[in-house]
């Protein structure tokens, strides 16, 4: 397995000192001292906090993007998919990814200007669901109970167990092939 890139590993770094230290500790000393680099060396790829966090929540749309390429042409496919990338098919306690979005969602309070290109992936992402084929209100009712669902599971917040979970799923991909079918 190839060894990730200096900035893969400060971007690592930055999510492990957010999981283990918080956001107020989020500093580019902190990241520099974790990743084991120089100051100039993180400076290279970063030049200041903003640019950092900036940097972890262009690598975690780029990943939820990719999985949405994967999206068919049906009516309701990008639904289908949205659903997939956000909420895995059996319960399951949070995994690390999932900490590492909550970290960063915490990191994007220290920096609020880092989540304007995470409030133009959601617009890019609604409207493509608006343009899927399907009822667009149903497409939104989905996506909303899906991100509403996804800010549960980050945060711990009674979160429906495994019966609930499956049912209430499947429940959400039915109401996309019944919208699909229309």
């Amino acid at each position: 397995m190839p060894r990730p890139s200096s900035k893969d590993r400060l971007l690592d770094a930055a999510a492990e000192v957010l999981l283990a230290e918080g956001a107020e500790s989020l500093t580019l000393d902190a990241v520099a001292r974790r990743a084991g680099v120089s100051k100039g060396g993180l400076f290279y790829h970063f030049p200041t906090k903003q640019a950092l966090v900036a940097a972890m929540v262009e690598r975690l749309t780029k990943v939820f993007d990719e999985a949405l390429a994967q999206a068919g042409g049906r009516p309701g496919d990008f639904l289908r998919a949205y659903v997939e990338a956000t909420i895995p098919e059996r319960h399951a306690p949070a995994v690390p990814a999932d900490r590492v979005t909550a970290a960063l969602l915490a990191g994007v309070l220290v920096c609020p200007a880092a989540l304007e290109p995470l409030r133009e992936r959601f617009a890019a992402w609604q409207a493509r669901l608006v343009d899927d084929g399907i009822d667009p209100a149903v497409a939104t009712a989905v996506r909303l109970a899906v991100d509403g669902w996804w800010a549960v599971r980050l945060l711990g917040l009674s979160e429906p167990g495994p019966e609930l979970h499956e049912r209430t799923r499947r429940y959400l991909m039915e109401a996309i092939d019944h919208a699909a079918r229309d």
